[in-house]
């Protein structure tokens, strides 16, 4: 499509959505917003649109594929793009090779964000432009048009890939597969069809959860250019094309550390990544898998190893993931607040609590589920939750799941009626179950948006109010 002939709909003026507007100005002969809650767009209400003169439009993640001006623009031939597909066209080259930057794409339910920027800080350490992109950081679409960059480490949502078809990365990989955000796509098969196509015609390296049977399926029957490695990553031990942990070893059998295909080849100790680890040494196998997925897909682009391996033992995840946030001194002990308000789903939750020992957790729970339930969650991890604090306005599909998986488990819930206080009173709560050694956990396994403002929000109230109760209690 020739963009500077086109006039565009740019729908929703969100992240995503300005940074749209901003680098079509001068590329696109016409630029058109809506948004219906932002006085700056230029329209307010879909019924005012002038489809006969719309020729592309740019639609926002908030939109499902099934809003009514989405079906029309359908039902019209018009073409929908999201932000990354809008990114992929508008591609420039780069200052010193004359190609396009790299693009290296990050996509699953849960290890995006940690995966992403693992990826870019290896990559930086080899020398190269990589800044991390997309769901976090700068816009791709602004990233894209910038000619410094060398390669983009771009955090792929399943949204955004609905709308996005002409994507062919250089390196592509999916950390895992489970229910998540099944309301805005429609079903199970249908989010896992968008997540796949990260892996269309993939160049150099196809990495995929080898524990993950969907991701499996999915990564097996991609397609691929002639010459592009498959790695499959593992928690256990690994099989030929896969890399994987073997007696306190990171073991690749695949050959992307500079190894043989399928004969073993010790990368690194486990040990020596300090940064992904409990005060006791426990490895948080969540964010070792990201690790994992991380240096192949940073291998596979090329990065040296030394330098890749060095850059990733001093990784620090970000913001809401694993973060102890206050500790207090209890008795002969200690007990830990630890935020990780970016476990937004049951996957991510179970994760969280697997890294701890069995009924050491008063675990903070619950929130917006978007349609999902926790029966699975609850019974994996009764042994590890010594007590549960329920939040949230959608409060029943947790609650249920207690009473079904795990009715002997104490559990205080939160009155959802007053917003603003719903932390402090959360924290109290758990404040009062735990005991000396115990890990007080937010990992609510729900979106935030029904009484924060984003899980950013809910992780810096729980990390405020975690240090007031500290202050008050601690010895």
């Amino acid at each position: 499509m020739d963009i500077g002939r086109c006039t565009v709909l740019v729908a929703g003026l969100g992240v995503s959505g300005r940074s749209a507007q901003q680098v079509l100005r001068g590329r696109a002969a016409r630029v058109i917003t809506i948004d219906e809650r932002k006085d700056e767009a230029d329209l307010h209400s879909f019924d005012d649109i002038d489809w006969s003169s719309i020729d592309l439009v740019v639609t926002s993640p908030g939109f499902n594929p099934r809003t009514a001006f989405l079906v029309t623009a359908k039902e019209r031939g018009i073409p929908v793009w999201s932000e990354v597909e809008l990114a992929w066209n508008l591609r420039v080259e780069h200052v010193g090779t004359g190609k396009p930057a790299g693009w290296i794409g990050i996509t699953g339910t849960n290890g995006k964000t940690s995966t992403t920027q693992m990826v870019s800080t290896m990559l930086a350490a080899c020398g190269l432009r990589a800044p991390a992109v997309g769901n976090i950081g700068k816009p791709v679409s602004h990233a894209a048009v910038e000619a410094e960059n060398d390669v983009l480490c771009v955090e792929l949502s399943s949204f955004q890939l609905h709308f996005t078809e002409s994507l062919a990365l250089d390196c592509a990989a999916i950390t895992n597969i489970a229910d998540d955000h099944l309301d805005w796509h429609g079903g199970m098969a249908n989010y896992a069809a968008d997540k796949s196509k990260v892996f269309h015609g993939v160049r150099r390296a196809l990495v995929y959860n080898a524990d993950d049977e969907r991701v499996s399926r999915l990564a097996e029957r991609a397609r691929t250019i002639q010459g592009c490695r498959r790695v499959g990553f593992t928690l256990h031990e690994p099989k030929a094309g896969e890399i994987g942990l073997s007696n306190g070893y990171i073991v690749d059998m695949s050959g992307v550390a500079g190894g043989t295909y399928g004969r073993p080849h010790r990368v690194e100790r486990i040990a020596a990544f300090t940064h992904l680890t409990e005060p006791d040494g426990t490895i948080y196998p969540h964010l070792l898998a990201d690790a994992m997925t991380a240096l192949a897909l940073a291998l596979g682009y090329g990065a040296d190893l030394d330098r890749a391996l060095d850059a990733l033992k001093t990784f620090v995840p970000g913001g809401h993931r694993i973060a102890t946030v206050a500790k207090a001194k209890i008795g002969d002990g200690f007990v830990r607040f630890v935020d990780d308000s970016k476990a937004t789903n049951a996957s991510a939750a179970n994760a969280s609590l697997s890294s701890y020992r069995p009924k050491s957790v008063v675990w903070i729970a619950g929130g917006l589920a978007k349609g999902s339930r926790f029966e699975e969650l609850v019974a994996e991890q009764r042994g590890t939750v010594a007590a549960a604090v329920v939040i949230g306005v959608d409060q029943r599909p947790m609650l249920e799941a207690f009473v079904a998986k795990a009715p002997d488990i104490a559990i205080t819930v939160i009155d959802p009626t007053d917003r603003e206080t719903v932390m402090a009173r959360a924290v109290d709560a758990a404040g009062a179950y735990a005991t000396a050694g115990d890990v007080v956990l937010l990992a609510p396994a729900c979106a935030s948006m029904d009484q924060f403002v984003s899980y950013a929000d809910r992780g810096d109230q729980f990390a405020r109010e975690s240090q007031r109760w500290v202050k008050a209690h601690g010895e």
